[in-house]
C-alpha cells in the first residue's frame, strides 16, 4: 500500500474513550449533587438521547458564539438524559450541576487513551507524515488533547462546530484535507465508526479504516 500523504483520526473511540461509560460518569458527579441514578439506565437513556440528537455543527455562527452553541448542545442532551431516567427535576440547581459535568470532560480525568495509540502516532510521525484530527467533538477536544499529551503529534484539528459541518458531511473532510497540498486519494482517516469515518471518507476519495475498539 502506498504511503500516505496525510493521515486524519477520528478522537473518542478512537484516540481515547470514556473510563467505565457515560452512564458511570454522569451517575457519579450527579452523586455528588446528591441525586442518585443507576448509572447502566443513565448510559442507555444517554445513547438513546445522543442518538437522536442534531449534529454538532453550527453554520453561520461567528466563531465568538461557537463556544456557546456547544454549551446549549450538550446541555440539552444531558437535562434530556436525566429526565429520561426520571431525576431532572431532583437537582436543586441543574445549571451548576451541568458546569460542574461540562467542564469535567474538558480534562484527562474521565478519559482513557488506548494502548496502542502513542506507539502508532509515534511511528507515523517518524515517517514524517503529518497527522490530523477529524472529530465530532466540540472546542473542549484542545484542551483533552493536551490533558492527555496527545496535541503535539497533530499538525491539524477540524471539528465540526468550527467547520460548520459534522462527520458524514464531505465537507468536514474537504475542510481537513485542503489544510495541506494532498489530493484526497493520498490520505487515510482511521475511526471507529462505519458510517461517520470509513464510508464517508471513501466517499470523499480516501482510504478509509475502520478500527474496531473492545468495549468495557
Amino acid at each position: 500500500m502506498t504511503q500516505p500523504k496525510a493521515i486524519f483520526f477520528d478522537a473518542v473511540g478512537t484516540l481515547f474513550g470514556v473510563r467505565g461509560s457515560v452512564g458511570e460518569v454522569y451517575s457519579a458527579i450527579a452523586r455528588s449533587f446528591g441525586v442518585l441514578t443507576d448509572s447502566q439506565q443513565v448510559d442507555a437513556a444517554f445513547r438513546e438521547v445522543f442518538k437522536h440528537a442534531p449534529s454538532p455543527a453550527f453554520p453561520g455562527v461567528p466563531a465568538r458564539e461557537i463556544p456557546q452553541k456547544e454549551w446549549e448542545w450538550w446541555y440539552d442532551i444531558t437535562k434530556q438524559t436525566f429526565r429520561k431516567v426520571g431525576v431532572a427535576n431532583q437537582f436543586l440547581d441543574f445549571d451548576v450541576f451541568f458546569k460542574r459535568l461540562y467542564n469535567h470532560f474538558a480534562t484527562a480525568n474521565p478519559w482513557k487513551v488506548y494502548p496502542d495509540v502513542i506507539p502508532c502516532l509515534q511511528r507515523w510521525r517518524e515517517q514524517d507524515i503529518p497527522l490530523g484530527i477529524i472529530s465530532n467533538f466540540d472546542s473542549r477536544l484542545y484542551q483533552v488533547l493536551t490533558a492527555l499529551d496527545l496535541k503535539r503529534f497533530f499538525s491539524t484539528i477540524t471539528i465540526s462546530s468550527e467547520v460548520g459541518a459534522a462527520k458524514p458531511d464531505a465537507k468536514i473532510f474537504q475542510s481537513a484535507i485542503a489544510q495541506y497540498n494532498v489530493l484526497p486519494e493520498q490520505t487515510w482517516h482511521i475511526g471507529d465508526s462505519r458510517s461517520e469515518d470509513y464510508e464517508a471518507a471513501k466517499a470523499v476519495g480516501m482510504q478509509g479504516f475502520l478500527l474496531k475498539r473492545q468495549t468495557d
